[in-house]
């Protein structure tokens, strides 16, 4: 008894230490490049998609999929640099996402529920995809470096600007997904640099 009480202990003084240090797996690189994607799918939209309403299928098959290929490149990532890691670093990435996924999956929820019962309602989508980012960034907020609230805030006020601006023929615009969420994975990936990397490069060299 006295065994599994301390090593229930040890446990728990593990997870406050995981609690307490900066999660390092998000990388500046990969976040860019889901800014980046992110702007260039809003290209592919307004080129490819003029009538989104009408083209629902198409839109959401292009979001989602510029979704999913940021998080398996953000993921994949994390995963590579954790196994490497000890055991301290992999407990802190698992938490990390642990915090970051109920807001992903609120998001596919969301999307599904919209997409099956209220498809005239599907205008929303922008503003509550960037809503939910940005509680899922406050979520995590503890484990990442204090700048990053500046991120989750940046999202917040975007998604509540697009749920209150991109209507009637701004419905589903490719700029109310590509400018904020372009700006922002940009405007996370300089926050990532210039806290967490820019040191251990300038020390390298």
């Amino acid at each position: 008894m006295e065994l599994r009480e301390a090593l229930s202990q040890i446990a728990e003084i593990r997870l406050q230490i995981a609690r307490t240090e900066t999660f390092r797996g998000y990388r500046a690189v990969p976040v860019a490049l889901s800014g980046l994607l992110a702007i260039f799918a809003a290209v592919v939209q307004a080129v490819w998609i003029p009538d989104p309403v009408a083209q629902v299928g198409a839109y959401l098959t292009l979001w989602i999929g510029a979704a999913c290929l940021s998080a398996v490149a953000a993921g994949f990532e994390m995963v590579m640099r954790a196994q490497i890691g000890s055991a301290l670093s992999r407990e802190i990435t698992w938490l990390a996402i642990g915090q970051f996924l109920p807001c992903l999956a609120a998001g596919g929820l969301v999307t599904v529920v919209l997409a099956i019962t209220a498809p005239d309602a599907l205008w929303l989508l922008p503003g509550i995809w960037q809503i939910l980012f940005s509680l899922g960034i406050f979520a995590s907020y503890r484990l990442l470096p204090r700048a990053t609230f500046g991120v989750a805030l940046f999202y917040l006020v975007a998604g509540v600007v697009c749920l209150a601006t991109a209507r009637g023929n701004g419905a589903l615009s490719p700029w109310a997904m590509g400018i904020p969420f372009g700006f922002g994975q940009l405007y996370a990936a300089a926050v990532l640099y210039w806290t967490l990397e820019r040191g251990h490069v300038e020390s390298q060299e």
